[in-house]
């Protein structure tokens, strides 16, 4: 197990959809900013989108996720998506992520995901080749 600690950030704002009928984000749409962020991180921090894995046969799946809510997000809110991969594994890697209000810099919420790597014609966990753990380990 490899421990890394690199934070990357990206920018985001609270659209007209991701609105409940509680005028805040519903908590689904955390894990899609998590999401979000991660595909803009793997391109331009890392220099390997999720493109590539595809093309060579690796896509990534939740293992588990955890969400802890601070407080919510409201329409028109701009924020901050922090991530850090904490572990590598040898088939996965946890990715912990803070969503930070950018106007107040007070957290939203934080917490984890576990994610797994998969061989997209097997569907099973497919061990991490090193050269990607290198490309990753910045």
């Amino acid at each position: 197990m490899i421990h890394l600690h690199s934070k990357f950030e990206t920018e985001l704002q609270v659209r007209p959809d991701d609105i409940d009928m509680n005028q805040h984000v519903h908590n689904s749409r955390y894990f899609d900013y998590v999401l979000a962020a991660r595909y803009d991180q793997m391109e331009r921090c890392y220099q390997m989108p999720m493109e590539e894995f595809i093309k060579l046969g690796f896509g990534w799946v939740i293992k588990t996720a955890l969400v802890e809510y601070k407080r919510p997000l409201g329409l028109g809110d701009r924020f901050i998506v922090r991530t850090w991969i904490e572990e590598i594994y040898k088939d996965g890697v946890k990715v912990h992520f803070e969503i930070i209000r950018k106007e107040s810099k007070k957290r939203a919420c934080d917490g984890y995901f576990h994610y797994v790597m998969v061989d997209l014609k097997s569907g099973r966990a497919a061990v991490i080749p090193d050269w990607i753990i290198q490309k990753y380990s910045v």
